[in-house]
């Protein structure tokens, strides 16, 4: 399925893989309001379709994808638009900053609440009413749906975070979005390789998705995957190329993960 806003690919296993933040394109009556840098949509999650599509299509997963930049609108953060980090950092649901804290807009062409409410009516309702869809029809074949929220980062950006990321940063929302196996099993995953330096729960603990839809006693388990550019391309900065050997050794341990997930079944009571 394929509409103006996103692309879903049905699989058929239990998993759901996420990429909220793939988007680039910004709309062209929206772009007259941006800073010229802007439209270059550097806070992108660059490349995870190429870097785990292969890896996807192989384990037969489900794959979401939305079309339009996170400097639109967020769709991993709450419709409400409350902070997802409170007493840090954050981005709202329309952003109005770059993640080095310089301003998005224009003087004066900020979105006001009118706008805000139309983009979340045209563009984060859509994803979400299909994402909620595609999770019930898994749950209503399987018993439950497993949801991988895929996000990738520049490792080092003070205005969101103190010093360096570790590689890896895989977020269960300390343990509430996934049941306490199946954080145990991905944790392990990525403990038991010594090439990229990972934590659990540290700076980022899931988005809005893995902690919306992250119900475990509902049969929905969701965890949060953020991984910082270095992994798979060239360099942290523009103009943000794929590193083809960089994503080739990183992506064994990708698909360990996912099919540690896709293979994961919950334990009955």
């Amino acid at each position: 399925m394929e509409t103006a806003v996103f692309k879903l690919r049905q699989g058929s296993t239990p998993l759901l893989i996420s990429m909220p933040h793939v988007g680039s394109a910004i709309p062209a009556d929206q772009t007259r309001r941006y800073q010229p840098r802007a439209l270059l949509s550097e806070d992108t999650d660059w490349h995870l379709e190429q870097l785990y599509g292969g890896i996807a299509g192989e384990l037969d997963a489900g794959l979401i994808v939305p079309h339009y930049s996170r400097f639109l609108i967020d769709l991993n953060r709450p419709p409400e638009d409350t902070p997802m980090y409170p007493g840090a950092s954050n981005t709202e649901l329309c952003p109005t900053r770059f993640f080095s804290g310089e301003p998005l807009y224009l003087p004066g062409q900020e979105p006001n609440r009118a706008e805000q409410l139309r983009r979340r009516e045209l563009y984060w309702l859509p994803y979400h009413r299909a994402l909620n869809a595609e999770l019930q029809r898994l749950k209503s074949l399987f018993g439950y749906a497993l949801l991988f929220d895929a996000h990738s980062i520049c490792s080092e950006l003070p205005w969101l975070f103190e010093g360096r990321l570790p590689d890896l940063n895989l977020g269960t929302v300390e343990g509430r979005s996934c049941a306490a196996e199946l954080r145990s099993q991905l944790s392990a995953v990525l403990a038991s390789q010594c090439d990229y330096t990972q934590v659990v729960d540290g700076r980022f603990k899931g988005g809005f998705i893995t902690r919306h839809y992250g119900q475990p006693e509902q049969g929905v388990h969701a965890v949060q995957l953020e991984m910082c550019w270095r992994c798979y391309m060239e360099e942290e900065a523009a103009p943000f190329l794929y590193d083809a050997q960089r994503a080739t050794a990183v992506q064994p341990l990708l698909k360990s993960l996912l099919q540690e997930m896709s293979g994961w079944r919950p334990m009955k009571t």
